[in-house]
């Protein structure tokens, strides 16, 4: 059984970063915290609202579910009659992801992060 932390993080992919950082910076009110042409990320509220210039738009936003371990839910998820979607890996500092498609055909992310102060 995968014990499911909390959400933790939205990604939408986006064609033009750009233009999606700068909308989102209106929405919003604010900009990001982090901005490089691979990832534009936003702390909303303590989440964090991604942006990926690589991802496809067709798959439509991304959720990341914060588990303790992304390779243990995505075998769990898998075992349960879900397929890989992408595969686990490490997105910078630690923070590893990944993500399953369910058996109905929706995609489920997976996220963990180092512990924070060490």
């Amino acid at each position: 059984m995968i014990e499911l932390l909390g959400l933790r993080t939205v990604i939408y992919p986006t064609t033009d970063l750009a233009a999606s950082t700068a909308w989102w910076t209106e929405v919003l009110g604010f900009g990001p915290y982090f901005e490089e042409p691979y990832y534009v990320g936003f702390d909303v509220a303590g989440y964090e609202l991604g942006l990926l210039p690589d991802a496809n738009p067709a798959d439509g936003a991304h959720v990341y579910w914060r588990v303790e371990d992304v390779a243990a839910a995505v075998g769990d998820s898998i075992g349960r009659g879900a397929t890989l979607h992408t595969a686990a890996q490490d997105v910078g500092g630690g923070i590893i992801t990944a993500s399953v498609v369910a058996p109905d055909g929706s995609i489920v992310g997976f996220i963990s992060a180092p512990a924070a102060g060490g």
